[in-house]
């Protein structure tokens, strides 16, 4: 379609499951794709290489996220990249991970872990992009869904739920920029992170009864929010949440 002709995005987690999606999808749009990997290269080296040979552009960076000095160490690993253009149009702040544990069951460094990379990194990822961002550009923030309790994964969705809160206050604070922010929430989607429990029928079926469409959710339909969150289409959208859950909320009343 080109919408993104001329423009650079950057995707974090961008070579597995959702963000490979959002990686492709934003390649096809047109747009140059920074894609980032913290620890397997290799899935990297093959999103890139799907994204030349369909025609699009993409390089690969890695930096390990959660941990000290990681969003200056990204930003570095961009622009020692070749590939690098000076400004960046889209970020995509899409890694993160989900640590299964109650209350009860999380200590002190399961929980410092767990923020450390779903909400700290986010958070200085930006701060040490917006010199880079162009204005005018786009964040968008894959984050979580805020009105349902998963209490399963407590300390995850309140490190997803902060970012939520960032996504507000920054959407604010970049406006005189021209910068939109927005947040997406995924909800229960195939992706091969949870392969071996969507593999289980009833495992499955349960997933798929939390949609009204009675159904699982994919990778394309979630980066399909996201590509239209990096548009120019939404421009008067700003500090907003989607919800890309196939109506898990409407299923649970």
């Amino acid at each position: 379609m080109g919408v993104l002709k001329g423009k650079t995005a950057l995707v974090t987690g961008g070579s597995r499951g959702i963000g490979r999606a959002v990686s492709e999808r934003l390649a096809r749009d047109g747009a140059l794709v920074a894609v980032h990997y913290g620890h397997d290269a290799a899935a990297a080296r093959e999103t890139v290489a799907g994204i030349e040979a369909a025609g699009g552009r993409a390089f690969a960076i890695g930096a390990e996220l959660g941990v000290p000095g990681d969003a200056q160490a990204l930003w570095a690993a961009y622009a020692a990249h070749p590939a690098a253009t000076e400004g960046v149009d889209v970020l995509v702040n899409n890694a993160g991970g989900a640590t299964f544990a109650g209350i009860a069951e999380t200590d002190e460094e399961t929980y410092q872990r767990v923020h450390a990379l779903n909400a700290q990194a986010p958070f200085f990822v930006i701060k040490h992009g917006l010199d880079r961002l162009r204005d005018g550009g786009r964040i968008v923030n894959v984050t979580g869904t805020p009105d349902i309790a998963l209490p399963a994964i407590l300390a995850t969705v309140m490190a997803k739920g902060a970012v939520n809160a960032l996504t507000v206050s920054l959407a604010a604070a970049l406006a005189p920029r021209g910068i939109t922010v927005n947040s997406v929430g995924p909800g229960i989607t195939e992706t091969d992170l949870n392969a071996a429990w969507l593999a289980d029928p009833a495992a499955r079926a349960h997933a798929a009864s939390r949609s009204v469409f009675d159904r699982v959710g994919t990778v394309d339909e979630v980066a399909d929010v996201v590509a239209f969150l990096a548009s120019a289409d939404s421009r008067w959208i700003t500090g907003q949440h989607l919800s890309a859950t196939g109506g898990l909320q409407l299923a649970l009343l």
